[in-house]
């Protein structure tokens, strides 16, 4: 009989996942290869054919803009290779949600991307890592995951790029995917998806020279009792083109950071309002100085439901666009609403 089981390319960039215990006796390090944990799920060969590619060895904390743009080229190229049915991603949990979205944002095959990681390293008592591996894969060949996006799949759960976060710092059901919920889950026999994912907007990487492709500097300025404008200009100064601004609740500043947005739209600076709660929607409602209201009528413009470092992403790659303002604001806003 032939062979007749998908293709899914396996990419390992690092992370939890891909880390044992130093042998000095600190914590754990990189030092497990992609081949090495195909190994340790002896049931993935049931699934799929895996080409298997070390793309890094690193925690996700490490992790910078060019690398997203490496894995994305990556990734595309892979894509477009009729035989391959899709890719899974193993990666850090630290800053997964940021890789998928910046995936899921730029990405324009229909073809399943996955991602995974570990909670627990191979070092620990119930490690996580060959367990969500098996799962990624089981998604990535489901006929029932094309056309939805880039996905996160933890701990038998399966998140869409756009909605998903890391909750909890050490628990190993910590990706939750916030009001919208999950897309789907993985049982012992089947894949079952229950919703599918918001609608997609890609942004294009603006260059076919992918590593001479660089993003603008944009910076997240938190607001908390107390805060200043200090850290706001000190953004400016270092050339920063956007800012997000972690307000308070559904989009309020204290005065100290409202003047210090004010100067800053004036400066031609992209200034975004996002929250530092992680539910619900930033919203224009108050009409006190840093009130939602009386941003709005500066000139900020609204993350919707996006977090704080995923409405930075946004901005980072819609400021590659060369917009003029109106369509700038115009594309942010229909992203977020």
């Amino acid at each position: 009989m032939p062979d007749i089981k998908p293709m899914i390319n396996y990419i390992a960039t690092g992370g939890t996942i891909a880390m044992q215990r130093a042998e000095n006796g600190d914590g754990p390090v990189p030092a497990i290869q992609a081949q090495d944990l195909v190994s340790r799920a002896s049931e993935l060969s049931q699934y799929a054919n895996l080409e298997v590619e070390n793309f890094s060895n690193k925690p996700s904390a490490h992790f910078q803009p060019s690398d997203w743009i490496a894995l994305q080229q990556k990734i595309s190229e892979m894509l477009t290779r009729e035989e391959v049915a899709g890719v899974i991603v193993s990666h850090g949990t630290d800053t997964m949600e940021e890789t998928a979205f910046f995936l899921d944002v730029t990405l324009k095959s229909s073809k399943p991307v996955v991602l995974f990681g570990a909670q627990r390293s191979d070092c620990e008592e119930g490690s996580d890592g060959p367990g969500n591996m098996l799962d990624a894969l089981r998604v990535a060949v489901s006929a029932n995951a094309q056309g939805r996006g880039v996905m996160v799949v933890m701990n038998h759960q399966i998140c869409g790029a756009r909605d998903v976060s890391k909750t909890h710092t050490t628990d190993i059901d910590s990706f939750q995917s916030g009001d919208n919920g999950f897309l789907g889950y993985v049982d012992a026999d089947r894949v079952v998806f229950s919703r599918t994912a918001t609608d997609r907007q890609a942004i294009p990487l603006n260059t076919d020279k992918a590593f001479d492709y660089k993003l603008c500097r944009v910076d997240i300025v938190a607001d908390y009792i107390g805060a200043d404008d200090l850290l706001l200009k000190a953004a400016i100064d270092s050339g920063a083109k956007g800012i997000v601004i972690q307000a308070l609740g559904a989009g309020n500043v204290n005065l100290s950071l409202f003047e210090g947005i004010g100067q800053a739209i004036k400066a031609g600076i992209k200034v975004v309002i996002a929250s530092r709660v992680p539910r619900g929607e930033v919203q224009p409602v108050y009409g006190y100085p840093g009130g939602g209201q009386r941003l709005l009528k500066m000139g900020a413009l609204f993350a919707g439901d996006l977090s704080p470092q995923k409405a930075r992403i946004l901005l980072m790659l819609l400021l590659q666009q060369n917009l003029h303002k109106e369509d700038f604001d115009k594309n942010f806003e229909q992203f977020c609403s």
